[in-house]
């Protein structure tokens, strides 16, 4: 195949995929669900707040400090028992004797609304240090988590576009005048072109987002994580885009999609709930930043929250890379051998041996 006629011919079907897409409201309509939603995971919590804060109080002088706070104070009889319970995060934070007055325990970040509630300026320790918080860490795993949660799935568009060419029949024009396998590269380009368009869009309403919701220092820490996440979204994107084709190819009717789309589901489900699941198991969540269907979430996590170095990040990286080239050249087969296939649902090792 000439390589010109094989790029101009990829070019043409990214241009039409893109056009496409931008004219329906579907598509709209999801994006301006995912903006409104960035607002208000930024606003809501500050407009709100969350539930009652539940602090330890150990012996009469912690107990009468806490005295007209509005949290849930849980008396218990020494230092001891109070760390317990800071430690499985039962409690925010414990208020202990030290010297001639209190002191005030906590796990990881120090609770500021604790603190400012004691009429005293009380010496802070924390029982667990880290460089950041577990409250704004949660909140930085749950935005890449969603985000790429909302654009893996996105790319189920991949596969509705070719049942839908394949069952109007419209494929049979399209392979005539232009290679398979630039159709295959044209759609995933668009999509991929389309994603990282979205995700620029975020990136610069992120940091208006979490201004007006008062968290100007959650964005300070999330900002150097930021130009890790967005490769790794993109090469994210582009592992599914290609298994998205696949699914689509081996069906020929709009009902019967589900049947071929459940791993592919799984595999972007998968990352969200076992990063959300072992966000805070150093050791799985090691493991999951070089796996490369999870590392896309995993690592830029792990570099928010300064627990992996740039090698590392490049490490992942190159493995994501490495399988997306893997992933795209056995899809390219499977998607040549079954595209123009007609009447039902196509086994994978039939495709596989059809390809021409």
């Amino acid at each position: 195949m000439d390589r010109r006629r094989f790029w101009s011919a990829t070019r043409l079907v990214a241009e039409r995929e893109v056009r496409t897409l931008l004219r329906t409201k579907g598509f709209w309509i999801g994006f301006a669900v995912i903006v409104v939603g960035l607002f208000a995971m930024s606003i809501l919590p500050t407009v709100f707040g969350g539930d009652q804060t539940k602090v330890a109080a150990v012996g009469s002088q912690a107990v009468d400090a806490l005295e007209g706070s509005d949290f849930e104070v849980r008396t218990v009889s020494d230092v001891d028992e109070a760390s317990a319970l800071v430690r499985s995060e039962e409690v925010e934070a414990a208020v202990v004797p030290s010297g001639d007055g209190v002191k005030v325990l906590a796990l990881d970040d120090p609770p500021t609304d604790v603190v400012a509630a004691l009429r005293t300026a009380p010496q802070v320790e924390l029982l667990d240090p880290s460089a950041v918080g577990q409250g704004p860490r949660m909140v930085t795993i749950m935005v890449f988590a969603v985000v790429f949660l909302i654009f893996g799935m996105g790319g189920a568009a991949i596969a509705q576009s070719t049942v839908v060419e394949k069952q109007t029949r419209i494929v049979e024009i399209l392979v005539s005048t232009v290679p398979v396998r630039a159709l295959l590269a044209g759609k995933i380009l668009g999509h991929t072109v389309l994603t990282l368009g979205q995700a620029v869009v975020l990136a610069v309403v992120a940091p208006i987002a979490l201004r007006m919701g008062g968290q100007q220092e959650l964005l300070a820490m999330v900002a150097p994580a930021l130009p890790w996440f967005v490769p790794f979204l993109v090469l994210g994107f582009l592992l599914l885009a290609g298994m998205w084709a696949v699914a689509g190819s081996l069906v020929s009717r709009q009902e019967d999609l589900g049947s071929s789309m459940g791993l592919v589901m799984l595999l972007v489900i998968g990352p969200y709930f076992g990063v959300m699941t072992f966000s805070d198991d150093a050791t799985v969540m090691h493991v999951l930043s070089y796996v490369p269907f999870t590392s896309a979430i995993a690592m830029p996590v792990r570099l928010f929250a300064l627990q992996a170095a740039a090698w590392e990040a490049l490490l992942a990286l190159g493995l994501l890379a490495g399988t997306v080239v893997l992933v795209v050249l056995l899809a390219s087969r499977i998607y040549s051998g079954s595209l123009l296939h007609t009447g039902g649902k196509m086994a994978l090792k039939k495709a596989w041996a059809r390809e021409e």
